[in-house]
């Protein structure tokens, strides 16, 4: 385990003093979130806090909701910032995620030395705002985006749980009320070990996530859950939960802290097997609502799924990437499969396919992030995402043939994880 620790502090100081020696995060005004998750890297190489030093504290903070900024829509250039992102998070992805990823679907258990990456990257500082030593000055709906599809080159799975508490601390400075914000962004800048996730996904045939079985009363200006969630990402783990649930007839999202009126039970899937989803009933359990008269909760949910749908584009890239190598070194007859029509157009359409999601993705992350109404175009995206990264998982097992059905490849493992887009509504936020 020391030698994990050690390297995974290694990578993560190596990349940041290779960043910190470029004159970009100067004019991005990013030197000091730098310098933050540098001292942060080292500092956890000889501390480590508890579980039980976990404490969510109310303290007087300047408010920080995210302004919607002025800016042309759908503008696919990158930034020099955003560049220098999608690269560290590749490396990271072809690195870390991509060599961990098949041994940890085997165990169905997200590896212990990830949550050391975490800390030393700083990843959830891109989420917390500036007054709490982040740096979400603003909307960064498309760089979140962007994180998300890197990341998921590696790892479906990994990512997906890698993202939970990132994607907790983007809901909360965007949507949290006054009380709240003070209360738990405050904590997971002081507490880097804090993990958080989400409680959408109920056992109801044709999930409808605006049509809740789980229920959330008032009494004496206190709210209570009560209900059932199924699939929450790392929901054995998690210190704090986002959970929704109707509030005299319309969803709602509150936030729940862990204690002994949650039960669990596992419920093992076909895939995204590395996040160890499991079931949790709530039974009266106190909770906080999350926003306020402002709260959009199909915004909420739009924006959940738009980081679904990015993973997935991460996953679909990573198979074509593989097939084409494949297709390539492997012969039949004399020669590559991939001078047989048949497999060479199956791959054409996997890029194709990808491009079209990508767009779709980033029109609906644009508008967002520019305060415009995305809900059509977010929900297109899922509807396309959900259909052709299926059918991308399915053809990069068909190019390998019997090799696709066997463990020996990944394919089948972005086959399973892949499916999951078309059944998980949000359970992520961008």
């Amino acid at each position: 385990m020391t030698n994990m620790v050690n390297k995974a502090q290694g990578f993560g100081l190596s990349l940041l003093t290779k960043m910190a020696s470029s004159d970009l995060l100067d004019q991005f005004k990013l030197r000091k979130l730098i310098e933050k998750s540098l001292y942060q890297g080292s500092k956890t190489g000889f501390k480590a806090l508890s579980h039980t030093q976990k404490a969510f504290k109310p303290q007087n903070i300047d408010r920080q909701r995210l302004p919607n900024q002025q800016k042309n829509l759908f503008d696919l250039s990158l930034t020099e910032e955003q560049q220098m992102t999608v690269e560290a998070m590749s490396q990271f992805a072809q690195e870390v995620l991509a060599p961990l990823a098949h041994q940890a679907d085997h165990d169905a258990k997200f590896p212990d030395e990830l949550w050391q990456y975490i800390e030393d990257l700083g990843l959830n500082y891109y989420a917390l705002p500036e007054a709490l030593g982040g740096v979400a000055a603003e909307q960064n709906i498309v760089s979140n985006i962007l994180i998300a599809e890197h990341l998921a080159r590696g790892d479906f799975s990994l990512t997906a749980g890698l993202l939970s508490t990132f994607s907790v601390i983007n809901a909360l400075t965007r949507w949290g009320s006054e009380e709240v914000q003070s209360k738990y962004l405050t904590a997971f800048a002081e507490d880097s070990k804090i993990q958080a996730t989400f409680a959408v996904q109920e056992n109801t045939p044709a999930f409808n996530p605006f049509k809740l079985k789980t229920k959330a009363t008032l009494t004496h200006d206190q709210f209570y859950i009560t209900g059932e969630k199924t699939l929450v990402v790392l929901g054995e783990t998690a210190d704090l939960l986002l959970v929704s649930a109707d509030f005299n007839g319309h969803a709602d999202v509150f936030v729940v802290e862990r204690d002994d009126s949650i039960h669990l039970k596992s419920s093992p899937a076909m895939g995204l097997k590395a996040t160890q989803s499991v079931t949790l009933n709530f039974q009266n359990t106190p909770a906080t609502r999350l926003g306020d008269q402002e709260f959009d909760y199909s915004a909420f949910i739009d924006l959940g799924n738009l980081m679904w749908c990015s993973m997935a584009v991460g996953t679909c890239e990573a198979a074509k990437a593989y097939c084409i190598t494949y297709a390539n070194e492997r012969t039949a007859f004399g020669e590559p499969i991939s001078h047989r029509q048949s497999v060479a157009f199956m791959i054409a359409d996997m890029a194709i396919e990808i491009d079209a999601m990508r767009m779709l993705i980033l029109n609906a992350a644009s508008l967002a992030e520019a305060g415009q109404p995305f809900h059509r175009e977010a929900y297109l995206a899922r509807l396309l995402c959900a259909e052709k990264s299926m059918k991308i998982g399915t053809d990069g097992v068909q190019v390998l043939g019997g090799h696709g059905f066997t463990k020996e490849h990944p394919v089948e493992r972005w086959y399973r994880d892949l499916r999951a887009t078309a059944i998980l509504h949000s359970g992520l936020h961008a």
